[in-house]
């Protein structure tokens, strides 16, 4: 465990994780709207979006890889706030390039968060932290807290993505608009490293720094490269290129589209705590898989539907459901790995699902241009139910400790 964090006290700084999570949120809940708006407003396409995409992915992916390879020998707190400092600079740098190299690293080196995934090296250091301050009993719950607050706060960015569309009328033009939203994205970096600062200074132990990964090194594995595949089916709709999807062909205006997005992030939260109730009943794996299989399901009917109103129906049934794996999923790795391996483990699991899912993006883009551009959403579905199944085989005999009888 990080030394310097008593369990006993924990809950002070576990808030101020939770107040940095809703922070990071709000942020990535407007930027995920406003990016191809943004980026659509001074003349890129969606072959060129999506690989803007991919390369916030990929950068994100091998950052996050090099913390959990040498993060262990540095304060965590340092990390975070470095972290923040990056997603100030980020938020600076996106509204002052046009041309799409400078953008495309901007994105590759920064923050930008094109899914609806959190994702980023802060991530697993906080969930290493959270996971240290919480019993067997309690982890999922604590996770589920953790996401239930990020889906809020991302969902009430969705909704502030809709102010471009009022600033025209206090004088600025529509581009000027959406820049300054990323001016106020480079200003929620700086409050989130003023959070971290408040954080404790914590030292990683010698097990923590000798032992990347030890015993459960297979396990970790396997579910690395299991995780790997459900990304890279999201990252076919990541919600950066659904947006732009909806606005291709329905012509969903910028503020229904944050309307729509609020809705599908409010669900989410609200999912959260019904997965802890589903897990304790059923287990974290079967939680995982039967409600994540029903939500692949409506995205591929959504996909062939030429609806707007069943089509916007189906993504909200699906947004109801598809995030129930996340705190299980975390709360799962976490508990069958040592204690020493959790921070570790929480990298070489999000990792690779970063990496997976940052290829996609960009085939996505591809197909959106073809006459079916509904595809990406229909291989993303078909993909996630091979990922469940697989899941379910490999381990269903795997238990956390509040599972076991024995």
């Amino acid at each position: 465990m990080l030394r310097g964090i008593n369990p006993k006290i924990s809950s002070g700084f576990v808030t101020l994780l939770y107040a940095a999570r809703g922070v990071r949120a709000f942020g990535d809940g407007f930027a995920v709207i406003l990016l191809p708006a943004y980026l659509s407003a001074i003349g890129f396409d969606p072959v060129s979006i999506g690989l803007i995409a991919t390369c916030a992915l990929l950068g994100s992916s091998l950052i996050t890889l090099g913390t959990g390879l040498i993060g262990g020998r540095f304060d965590p707190r340092s990390l975070m706030i470095a972290g923040a400092v990056l997603m100030l600079l980020t938020g600076l740098a996106i509204p002052n390039f046009e041309r799409f190299i400078f953008i495309a690293f901007v994105a590759a080196i920064g923050t930008l968060n094109p899914s609806s995934s959190d994702v980023g090296f802060l991530v697993p250091l906080e969930h290493a932290m959270l996971a240290s301050g919480a019993s067997d009993a309690q982890r999922t719950r604590a996770f589920a807290r953790y996401s239930f607050i990020g889906a809020m706060a991302s969902a009430a960015g969705a909704l502030f993505a809709a102010v471009p569309e009022f600033l025209p009328a206090r004088g600025l033009s529509q581009l000027d608009a959406l820049r300054a939203m990323f001016y106020f994205y480079a200003f929620l970096g700086l409050a989130g490293a003023a959070i971290y600062w408040m954080l404790p200074a914590m030292k990683p132990s010698a097990e923590e720094k000798r032992v990347p990964l030890g015993p459960s090194k297979g396990i970790v594995f396997k579910l690395a490269i299991l995780f790997s595949v459900d990304s890279f089916a999201g990252g076919l709709v990541v919600q950066s290129l659904l947006a732009l999807w909806l606005f291709e062909k329905f012509d969903l205006s910028l503020s229904a589209a944050a309307v729509f997005f609020f809705w599908t992030s409010v669900l989410s939260a609200f999912s959260y705590p019904v997965a802890v109730h589903a897990a304790r009943r059923f287990g974290l794996v079967n939680t995982m898989v039967f409600t994540h299989i029903p939500s692949s399901l409506f995205l591929i009917v959504a996909a062939l539907s030429n609806s707007l109103p069943i089509v916007l129906g189906l993504l909200l049934l699906r947004s109801a459901l598809s995030q129930m794996d996340v705190p299980t999923r975390t709360s799962y790795v976490m508990a069958v790995v040592t204690p020493a391996e959790r921070p570790a483990a929480a990298s070489f699991t999000t990792v690779p699902r970063s990496l997976a899912a940052s290829l996609s993006p960009a085939l996505a883009g591809m197909l959106l241009a073809t006459p079916f551009p509904g595809l990406p959403l229909v291989l993303c579905g078909v993909f996630k139910i091979g990922y469940d199944i697989a899941l379910l085989y490999a381990f269903r005999h795997i238990k956390p400790p509040e599972e076991r009888t024995d």
